[in-house]
């Protein structure tokens, strides 16, 4: 039994996580290519390995003639009596050999085949390791900022968070500790490439996850997400059981659910709303805290026409037209916001049966006039609507506990 080997293997697979079976593998290899540098050639040389204890042995099968013209692959009459006293002409002789006996550059050449076997597996291995932790969010230590970009170290490989994926704003320090979301691994020659996001909706959706035990056992389901990172969040939320409010759960006591992504995300805005099958309610529901006359939804042309009072409308259009901006997206409507007074004058406007209290106001000077906000907007990472749509798994917000009523200003 090879003692030395068999620890040296169990060390390799404990460490790198690499099988016993592909280190062999290796070894064999090695063996068979050391043959070939000692001797020239390799082809009638085979090995044979006792996985259970790791005793090896090599030999070359060689033809028996009269007069030998190539000792890698002939041995004499003679010779081969001396290892079976029953050989004759023509018959093919099993020829042990010493593996010691090889010389310098052969042994150091089988030493650079073992390696390099080693060095692909370990390669692979954490390929397939972080590949299926794509679409994931994982906690990495910051190692060093390279220009633009950031490196994170997420423990056994380095990731790159690309300028592209930062929020705007936002500095790390070496050793500092964040959460990112994988966006992709790629295999290279030099190992997993990983590429690293915090700006991606998906973050937003999986620290809901990992945060509120209904989302993560399927009780409340996120049904959309549309995000501008740094700035502000909407998220629907749907539940699957009726005893159980899907915004309460979202919110938690006294806000400490998401309060807590929200500190993770420094402080970005975050809206949860209850989503609903019913287009115009979902529009109504998507364009909160504002207050809706009433919302007229076209489901094929996929855009909806939104009256609201006066002096809402300024609060339905959000400060550089954010908070329609993300309904649209939110819904996948194109959504044309027109106060009351501008669709009586357009000729839009139906007579829909609505109280206002007329105590209630809100103004903002910062905000835009009426117009069209379509899915698409303006907003620079919009690159993410299509994996947002192939996953069917991003639906509409809800209004924080941030956002102040304005009948609660007047009060």
């Amino acid at each position: 039994m090879n003692k030395e080997l068999m620890e040296a293997l169990d060390i390799l697979e404990k460490e790198k996580n690499i099988s016993k079976d592909t280190l062999l593998g290796a070894i064999e290899q090695s063996l068979i290519q050391a043959c070939k540098n000692h001797f020239g050639k390799a082809d009638n040389v085979h090995v044979t390995i006792n996985p259970e204890t790791c005793d090896f042995s090599v030999y070359a099968e060689r033809e028996v003639k009269e007069f030998v013209e190539d000792p890698a692959l002939e041995i004499s009459l003679v010779e081969a009596q001396k290892l079976n006293t029953n050989a004759e002409l023509g018959d093919i002789i099993k020829v042990e050999i010493h593996s010691k006996e090889f010389g310098r550059i052969a042994t150091q050449n089988a030493k650079n085949v073992i390696l390099q076997k080693i060095r692909e597996e370990e390669r692979k291995v954490l390929y397939d390791q972080y590949y299926g932790m794509e679409k994931e969010v994982v906690t990495g230590i910051v190692q060093r900022v390279m220009g633009k970009n950031v490196s994170v170290n997420l423990g056994k490989a380095d990731g790159v968070l690309s300028e592209n994926e930062q929020v705007k704003g936002e500095e790390f320090k070496p050793t500092e500790r964040i959460k990112v979301y994988i966006l992709e691994v790629k295999d290279t020659p030099k190992g997993p490439r990983i590429l690293l996001s915090r700006t991606h909706p998906g973050l937003v959706k999986r620290l809901f996850e990992s945060e509120v035990a209904e989302v993560k056992d399927g009780t409340v389901e996120i049904k959309s997400i549309a995000r501008e990172a740094g700035s502000r969040t909407k998220i629907a939320v749907w539940s699957n059981d009726p005893d159980v409010d899907p915004v309460g759960a979202c919110v938690g006591m006294n806000g400490a659910r998401v309060n807590a992504i929200v500190n993770e995300l420094r402080g970005e805005k975050i809206d949860i709303i209850t989503w609903n099958e019913n287009p115009a309610m979902m529009i109504e529901n998507a364009l909160s805290p504002a207050k809706v006359i009433s919302v007229i939804a076209d489901a094929e042309e996929k855009s909806a026409k939104v009256i609201v009072p006066d002096y809402q409308l300024s609060l339905a259009i959000g400060k550089e037209g954010q908070n329609a901006r993300l309904a649209a997206r939110l819904t996948g409507f194109k959504i044309d916001i027109k106060s009351e007074t501008q669709a009586r004058e357009s000729g839009d406007f139906m007579d829909y049966e609505s109280e206002y209290e007329d105590d209630e106001y809100y103004e903002d000077d910062e905000y835009a006039e009426d117009g069209e906000y379509t899915e698409d907007g303006e907003y620079a990472g919009d690159r993410y609507a299509e994996d947002a749509d192939a996953e069917g798994e991003y639906a509409e917000e809800s209004e924080l506990a941030d956002e102040t009523d304005t009948e609660n200003e007047e009060e």
